[in-house]
């Protein structure tokens, strides 16, 4: 990672550029995301903010149909490629409508996965796009299937196991309309890796096993229903960073496809590969190892090849990709609110008239250091404040030598990084425990990102300001929670390095990018932190526009989410306050979000 860019290179997509030390929204006019966040700082939005690019979905989901259709005019596939967006990976309405709305014309449509989402679907989706249906289904689920096919939608529910077909049949007779499509859930034994690979495989939690798929295509064939079975789904696992495990898994189910013709399917007609599209989120080495023009190549090509060698015509194409379209939406942006190693100065240090021999040491060691022998004296250093911690556990020297030690090292060791520019920051990475600096930033992780709390998901982290310089510091991110799991540690495999600054007198934020799958939906009210405010940003005539502004949550917001009422509490809350002053302020602080005012900025 070049310490400079953040490796924006790798991970951005051109969606950001670094231009005049800033970050910048790579689309004309380029406006600088410091200069968003500081107009809308004018307007009292002090904490957190999420700032969404509505143009930036719209471009996925460009890019996913063109590089399709490219890969199927490319190898005169004969069948059509279609998309839909599943819910659970971002429902909510400032990005969701949007994406919709920019998608029309491309038949773009939604997947859902329980009742809720499908309610959203049928109400919200675009009118000529598919929705299809995945999950455990009661006999309600599948009745709102029913509506959904009399409202006009092309729907399809995916079944998980036997029962949901037989309740299909059971429905269908009960309300005496129309069928949905139906598609069988597949459980292959291919698989992909990583965290998400227990999604596939043959003992993954959903999909039928063949033999439950022969039971299945049975009753169907029973109740003479067979003209409804349309698809065949499975899904592998999310994020795969290699094209192996699909190119296995596309033939597994391309064979169980061909079989399922040859018994007799006639109008199955579609294969769903499901999620699992990549993006990049590393700020290091790249780790998806193929290209999007690699993945539809190999799926247009894998399941063409399957299809001519059996006779069969070429099935359509579905994909469920959710984070490939949805993460680049959105950066979360926090101010730095305090720096916990900024006493480390020299104006902290208190020295004796008489010090003992390992400070006197130090303090030649921090007035001589120079270019040519600064990596000598950095590494004396720290082998002083070593000797100085056992020698404070021995009771030789006081808490005031400790202290001096403990800055003079600190001091040396910023001085020997200035003085001999680092490059690799393999020296940084040996002396990481010793630099290391804390930022205290003004958000939630529960809330925020909560994936990275879960399951420790990377996230690109930068500052947005103050690229011009080299950061030197060896940076762990804490968050204002009261939980020690409220920390983005400093890693020597992956280091975040950030900036010596002085905030009494300039302001610094941190940007954490590719946040718009799942961390909205999945952010949690621990210690009643709430969702935090939103904005869109769109460009209309090369003009910004700010667009559905949502304010955070308040903490009266917060109570009634939780249940209480909040009428009690505030009688409660306001008995015997003395004057009309304090009850104003109480009731200013309920009426605003529980995110720390502290900054001086």
């Amino acid at each position: 990672m070049n310490s400079n860019n953040y490796g924006l290179n790798i991970w951005g997509d051109d969606n950001f550029i670094i231009e005049d030390s800033v970050v910048k929204l790579n689309t004309p006019p380029y406006p600088a995301l410091i200069d968003i966040v500081q107009d809308l700082r004018k307007q009292e939005h002090l904490g957190p903010l999420l700032l969404r690019f509505p143009h930036l979905t719209t471009k996925q989901i460009y890019k996913l149909y063109d590089t399709f259709n490219k890969s199927i005019t490319h190898y005169k596939y004969n069948a059509t490629f279609n998309a839909v967006f599943p819910l659970k990976v971002n429902q909510l309405p400032n990005f969701l409508l949007p994406m919709l709305q920019n998608s029309k014309h491309l038949n773009y449509g939604l997947e859902a996965g329980s009742k809720a989402e499908l309610i959203l679907a049928m109400a919200l989706n675009n009118t000529n796009a598919p929705i299809t249906v995945n999950g455990f289904k009661d006999k309600e689920m599948i009745t709102l299937g029913f509506i959904a096919v009399s409202k006009g939608y092309n729907i399809t529910l995916i079944i998980e196991g036997v029962n949901e077909l037989k309740n299909i049949i059971e429905v269908a007779n009960e309300l005496n309309l129309p069928y949905p499509n139906i598609g069988l859930r597949v459980r292959l034994h291919s698989s992909s890796e990583g965290i998400w690979a227990k999604s596939g495989g043959i003992n993954s939690k959903f999909g039928l096993s063949s033999t439950e798929i022969l039971e299945a295509f049975d009753l169907i064939s029973k109740y003479n229903i067979v003209q409804y079975l349309t698809m065949l789904h499975f899904h592998i696992g999310s994020a795969m960073d290699t094209i192996a495990p699909l190119k296995k898994a596309l033939k597994e189910a391309g064979n169980i496809y061909i079989q399922l013709k040859q018994l007799g399917a006639t109008h199955l007609k579609a294969i769903n590969i499901g999620g699992g599209l990549a993006i990049e989120y590393s700020q290091f080495q790249p780790q998806k190892q193929y290209s999007l023009d690699e993945f539809t190549s190999d799926v247009v090509y894998t399941l063409k090849e399957i299809s001519s060698n059996n006779n069969v015509q070429e099935p359509d194409i579905f994909i469920e990709s959710g984070r490939f379209i949805s993460a680049s939406n959105s950066v979360l942006i926090t101010p730095v609110l305090e720096l916990f190693s900024s006493e480390y100065g020299e104006n902290s240090l208190r020295l004796k008239e008489t010090n003992p021999k390992i400070i006197k040491e130090l303090h030649y060691l921090y007035n001589d250091i120079n270019p040519i022998n600064a990596r000598e004296y950095m590494h004396d250093s720290i082998e002083h404040l070593e000797s100085i911690l056992t020698l404070f556990d021995l009771g030789y020297v006081d808490l005031q030598d400790r202290s001096n030690a403990e800055i003079l090292t600190q001091l040396i060791i910023k001085k020997a990084i200035k003085l001999l520019k680092f490059k690799d920051y393999s020296e940084l990475k040996i002396i990481k425990q010793t630099i290391q600096e804390k930022y205290l930033l003004n958000f939630s992780i529960f809330q925020s990102l909560p994936d990275f709390w879960g399951i420790e998901q990377n996230f690109p982290i930068m500052p947005i300001t103050h690229l011009d310089q080299q950061p030197i510091r060896a940076a762990t991110l804490w968050d204002i929670t009261c939980d020690s799991d409220g920390e983005i540690p400093f890693n020597i495999n992956k280091p975040l390095y950030l900036h010596d600054v002085d905030l009494n007198n300039e302001d610094y934020f941190i940007g954490f990018f590719l946040v718009g799958a799942y961390q909205d939906i999945l952010g949690m009210k621990h210690n009643l932190f709430t969702d935090i405010t939103e904005v869109n940003i769109t460009i209309q005539n090369n003009t910004i526009i700010y667009e559905n502004f949502i304010k955070a949550q308040t903490i009266v917001d917060i109570f009634e989410d939780l249940n209480y009422n909040t009428e009690n509490i505030k009688e409660k809350l306001f008995k015997n306050i003395p004057n009309s002053n304090l009850l104003h302020l109480l009731q200013q602080y309920l009426d605003d979000n529980g995110y720390l005012k502290t900054t001086k900025i």
